[in-house]
């Protein structure tokens, strides 16, 4: 069986020459090379074509993220494993959306780490149990998102929906009956919310995020 080629990078020396003996003495594995910021692993992978790549994520130079998001954009075939202390939301889904198929902190066993190397070469995903958690509870948020969620309120999507449909401010306000005037802060805080500054672009904005239908 041919040995899994790995890129161990980290900023810290002693952090990679752990990693490099512990990887070592594994026959199914073979480190090819180290590099100490995300600027050398990008020149690293370039050269050596590993298979997997464990990365951390803080870093001189250039972080494990844009490294990875620059790696990947040249080889998208390469797998990474984010070896790293940090565990909140913001490293964890930066990590994920740039491409991470592992996430272990540093703290994780040996056998982790070589599970998680054999997992993530096979294609699949092996990510930290604390770090799965904030995962899955990150997709249940976005299941449940609702119009009111995404800054708008039930009235804003009311009106939006007949702005959609071609109603001036004077039908909408009949049709819901309101004053113009209120009608005319509502779409004057769709605009703000939505970040437009006319009614077609704010209705195109609000189908793409789901917000009403044709």
């Amino acid at each position: 069986m041919k040995a899994i080629r790995v890129l161990i990078v980290d900023d810290h020396t002693v952090v990679r020459d752990g990693l490099t003996a512990i990887m070592g003495r594994q026959k199914e594995f073979v480190v090819v090379g180290e590099a100490e910021d995300g600027l050398q692993a990008v020149e690293a992978a370039r050269d050596l074509r590993p298979d997997v790549i464990l990365m951390d994520l803080r870093m001189p130079v250039l972080d494990g993220v844009e490294a990875m998001r620059r790696i990947r954009a040249e080889d998208p075939d390469v797998k990474f494993i984010v070896v790293t202390t940090y565990d909140s939301d913001e490293y964890v889904f930066d990590a994920i959306e740039a491409g991470a198929k592992g996430y272990l902190l540093k703290d994780a066993s040996r056998k982790e780490l070589f599970e998680a190397v054999r997992a993530v070469h096979r294609g699949e995903s092996l990510i930290e149990p604390g770090v799965a958690a904030k995962v899955l509870d990150r997709f249940v948020q976005l299941s449940r998102q609702t119009p009111e969620s995404a800054g708008l309120s039930e009235r804003e999507i009311e009106v939006l929906r007949l702005i959609a449909k071609g109603a001036a401010n004077k039908q909408i306000a009949v049709a819901l009956t309101l004053s113009e005037s209120t009608i005319k802060t509502h779409v004057a805080n769709i605009f703000h919310k939505l970040d437009v500054n006319g009614r077609t672009e704010a209705v195109t904005q609000a189908i793409q995020k789901g917000l009403i239908n044709l």
